[in-house]
């Protein structure tokens, strides 16, 4: 989701953890022929608590090892303000989803941001690290999003491209190893791509409908209005509000008919219609995912009916 110059990206709800800690072993006598003393259960909770952050920073700080050569491509990211905001997100969702899909979910969210940051690099626009936020999704900030709406659009339109190509390479490794863990963790990246192409800012759908027909904002921000008062929800609430400063300020500016503002939407036919079948295109593929990558998961826990 892009607000301005900034590109935030909701996560979905929270799911379910992962499977309950085995029971604990019974004692075994000691020499003097006594049963020794069971651990306190506090004492059993801080470490297993321990052993669960310590896991959680070991996998992060692996995956960000992994991806450190192909992040110094791009000039003067800050690695280290990733990785911490990552760590501290991975740490949060794992309250709710465990710590391996939690882990997942942050690197597919990392690399939908990676769409927008590469995107905007091709404009000749810098862009910062993608930054996480935890329940909020992630951001990425830059001076703007290019000189037009064309450019917006493709900026807009990198991210859930380069999003659903992460989410179904997943997909593809738990066909593959038979893992309802990995198909559940693509289901969740086909619907948070196919949540940000609704058609209104500071969404990227909205940013494709700047070069394609910036009146479809109102529709797009409709639509999110009646899926808050159908299923109240917090994180939307803050997303309908953002939406609504951020639809009434284009707007009024396209109000003004200045030759700045004619020229930033002027789009050719040709370049509307690319457009049009990317976003389409696009919408058609996250649906299809959704439906190859759909499973029960997490003893019987049904993810579909979290959406």
């Amino acid at each position: 989701m892009d607000t301005g110059d900034v590109s935030v990206h909701p996560p979905v709800p929270a799911l379910p953890g992962a499977a309950p800690p085995s029971s604990v072993v019974a004692p075994h006598d000691n020499p003097f022929g006594e049963p020794s003393q069971r651990r306190a259960p506090a004492q059993r909770l801080r470490k297993r608590i321990g052993s669960a952050l310590a896991a959680i920073a070991a996998l992060v700080a692996k995956f960000f090892a992994a991806i450190k050569g192909g992040l110094l491509l791009l000039p003067k990211l800050k690695l280290l303000t990733t990785s911490a905001t990552a760590l501290v997100s991975v740490a949060a969702y794992s309250l709710f989803f465990g710590w391996p899909l939690a882990l997942g979910f942050v690197a597919l969210l990392f690399v939908h941001e990676m769409g927008h940051v590469i995107a905007l690099r091709r404009e000749g626009i810098k862009a910062s690290a993608p930054m996480f936020i935890p329940f909020l999704g992630a951001a990425i900030f830059s001076k703007s999003l290019g000189d037009n709406a064309l450019a917006e659009a493709r900026v807009g339109l990198a991210g859930p491209i380069l999003g659903s190509l992460g989410a179904a390479a997943v997909a593809v490794a738990g066909a593959i190893l038979g893992s309802p863990l990995l198909l559940a963790l693509a289901y969740i990246g086909f619907f948070l791509n196919l949540f940000n192409l609704l058609p209104v800012v500071p969404l990227d759908g909205g940013r494709a409908m700047a070069a394609m027909a910036p009146s479809m904002w109102f529709l797009g921000f409709g639509a999110l209005v009646a899926l808050e008062l159908w299923r109240p929800n917090p994180i939307l609430l803050i997303i309908v509000i953002f939406g609504g400063l951020e639809t009434w300020r284009r707007w009024q500016q396209r109000k003004t008919r200045s030759l700045e503002q004619a020229a930033y939407y002027r789009v050719s036919p040709r370049n509307r219609l690319l457009v049009s079948v990317v976003y389409i295109g696009l919408i058609v593929a996250l649906v299809i995912g959704m439906e190859a990558s759909y499973v029960h998961y997490a003893s019987g826990h049904d993810f579909a009916h979290y959406f």
